[in-house]
């Protein structure tokens, strides 16, 4: 597979959280935009591709909001693949900057969240919830992660205070990124534990808060952004691959598994040089299934290897060995602003890696590996991502 030498990251932002808004999609996206591109010092007539990624653009697409935007691509593509949205971006514009159909592209995502407009996208999100779920009372994601965390404890002998940990770890970092929407709160294992059920197994601190908000990113070439003195990352390694192990009665892997030596081959190290990780984190039970799949540990270790493993940013809790993990927070202590989530983690990755990340920044941060999980369609999400990036200096 061709590398993606000469493609620069840069710019990134988050924007606008809010538990609700009376804002659209639109607005969280061109906010998005707009901020980018004064932090970046280019124009709209500058941007010549857009990737957008959106649950509720209603009547809108992409191409509706070049107009909104006063854009004029001559790329364009709309992923609604939820938490694997940012990565395929990231490979998609790559691609296009690599083959010249496009200099510029800005690759956003975003949501509004009306007052229970998360009921209805659950309720409208494939006929598979609207024939097969919604009727007989399972719908939602909280019903199918339910079903995979049981199993996941049932084979491998987790234990909810195991998936506490990521939580717990998880909202230590949130304590110290202004944005997250829980931010502000702290979090014990007791407390976790406490929290009241929603779906057997899972608790409330389990599920992620759906939320309004934008992430994005720009992507040019490396001469590109050197020209216009941005900080910039290079892509290592990335790859995806969907409805994976398709004959599994219970997901408990995913798309991972069949690509993630070759992540690690195209990067030129293995896990241990890795300096963050970024999963996909609606439910604590995933973020084990990529520890395990992208070789972090051995699959069913996940609960052993989290208890023995520091997941803070700041390597200050107690366990020898370190890995920041989710370092602004994740969905669980930022909160999930529809398919901006699937961008969360790159966008979180460039801040770390071009020393911009405040007061959650990971010392001498050079690499990252982020990972993408979406579209719970059913029993399972279909959407499997990875990418590996790299600091690289102007």
């Amino acid at each position: 597979m061709k590398d993606y030498a000469g493609v620069a990251l840069t710019t990134p932002v988050s924007f606008g959280y809010a538990r609700q808004s009376p804002r659209g999609a639109t607005w969280f996206i061109g906010s998005t935009l707009r901020r980018m591109l004064a932090a970046s010092g280019l124009g709209p007539d500058d941007i010549d591709g857009l990737a957008v990624s959106s649950f509720s653009l209603g009547a809108d697409s992409a191409i509706t909001l070049t107009q909104h935007f006063q854009l004029s691509p001559r790329w364009i593509e709309q992923m609604p693949y939820g938490g694997a949205s940012g990565i395929l971006a990231l490979r998609r514009a790559a691609r296009a900057i690599q083959a010249g159909d496009a200099e510029i592209i800005a690759c956003i995502g975003g949501d509004g969240a009306a007052h229970r407009s998360f009921e209805a996208t659950a309720a409208n999100f494939s006929n598979f919830t609207i024939d097969a779920s919604f009727p007989y009372g399972g719908g939602g994601p909280n019903a199918a992660f339910a079903m995979i965390t049981r199993r996941y404890m049932d084979d491998f002998g987790a234990r909810r205070e195991d998936f506490g940990a990521i939580s717990v770890a998880q909202r230590y970092n949130a304590n110290h990124y202004p944005d997250a929407l829980l931010g502000h709160k702290t979090l014990t294992l007791e407390q976790y534990l406490a929290a009241r059920p929603i779906a057997a197994p899972l608790h409330l601190l389990d599920c992620v808060m759906p939320c309004a908000g934008g992430e994005g990113f720009l992507m040019m070439s490396e001469e590109r952004a050197r020209s216009l003195g941005l900080d910039w990352c290079r892509i290592l390694a990335a790859d995806e691959l969907h409805n994976a192990h398709r004959d599994d009665d219970i997901q408990l892997r995913g798309g991972w598994t069949e690509y993630a030596e070759r992540l690690w081959n195209r990067a030129g190290f293995g896990p241990e040089e890795v300096d963050m990780l970024q999963t996909y984190d609606d439910y604590p039970v995933i973020s084990m299934l990529q520890m395990e799949d992208l070789g972090f540990c051995v699959k069913g270790e996940a609960p052993g290897w989290v208890r023995d493993t520091d997941l803070r940013f700041d390597g200050s809790g107690p366990q020898a060995r370190k890995l920041p993990h989710n370092t602004s927070g994740g969905q669980l202590s930022v909160g999930q602003a529809g398919a901006a989530a699937g961008y969360l983690g790159v966008v979180e990755s460039l801040r770390q890696l071009t020393g911009s990340a405040g007061a959650n920044q990971v010392a001498q941060a050079r690499h990252a590996m982020v990972s993408g999980f979406g579209m719970i369609n059913y029993d399972r999400g279909l959407c499997s991502a990875a990418a590996i990036l790299a600091r690289s200096e102007r």
